[in-house]
């Protein structure tokens, strides 16, 4: 249960309850609760059986799968007033979880039980909505992923990315590995892109961080 002296900031972050009738919200207050969770935990990981389901009051959650070489790739972050729809997913087709959710940035989430969420997306609509919102939501950004993969070299997808990343922080503190894991690639490939870049002036790069210093050069490079 949620106090009830918390659950008006749990309401107005989660824009599912804003338009859920008055009943469901306090069911959704009596049956869900309150989770802290630090940076670098793993929320889930590969072949766990969901007992509850997150949605982020705070923080950043990456989901990614790791290949059989050992090559990570990104499939989506959510953030607050977010769910993961593999975990979604997992819950409904009653699976285990294929991929891996680790917390980015200091996460509080609201943790829904497996089996209120299944009887949730059966019984109401403005459940069974959200559930809809998330999985379109996430095929859009993973046939976003497919068409990076896909269609543009790795060059572009690293200007991409720093270019995103340097809007937040400029220098970005990020490491190769990281750039690598991001993209799908491996360290050594992404340390060669990454030093043809510096190498043409448009970034200036140091152990454990990388500045932007021609955000137009890489922007065209990015398309």
């Amino acid at each position: 249960m949620i106090d009830a002296h918390v659950f008006p900031r749990v309401l107005s972050a989660l824009p599912v309850l804003q338009r859920a009738n008055p009943e469901l919200v306090e069911e959704f207050r009596r049956v869900a609760t309150l989770a802290r969770i630090p940076p670098g935990r793993d929320v889930f990981v590969q072949g766990d059986r969901i007992e509850a389901i997150p949605l982020l009051l705070s923080g950043v959650v990456r989901v990614y799968q790791i290949g059989e070489t050992g090559r990570e790739v990104t499939l989506y972050r959510f953030h607050p007033g977010e769910s993961c729809v593999l975990t979604a997913n997992a819950v409904l087709s009653r699976q285990t979880f294929p991929a891996i959710a680790t917390v980015e940035q200091e996460a509080e989430a609201v943790m829904v039980p497996a089996e209120v969420f299944r009887e949730w997306v059966a019984r109401h609509d403005v459940w069974r909505a959200f559930y809809f919102e998330l999985v379109s939501q996430r095929l859009a950004s993973v046939m976003a992923i497919v068409d990076e993969v896909a269609f543009r070299r790795l060059d572009e997808r690293v200007a991409g990315l720093l270019l995103e990343r340097s809007r937040q922080a400029n220098p970005i503190r990020i490491t190769h590995q990281e750039i690598a894991a991001e993209l799908g690639s491996s360290r050594e490939v992404i340390s060669r892109v990454l030093e043809d870049l510096a190498g043409k002036g448009l970034i200036r790069a140091e152990r454990g961080s990388i500045e932007v210093v021609a955000p137009d050069e890489l922007r065209r490079l990015a398309g």
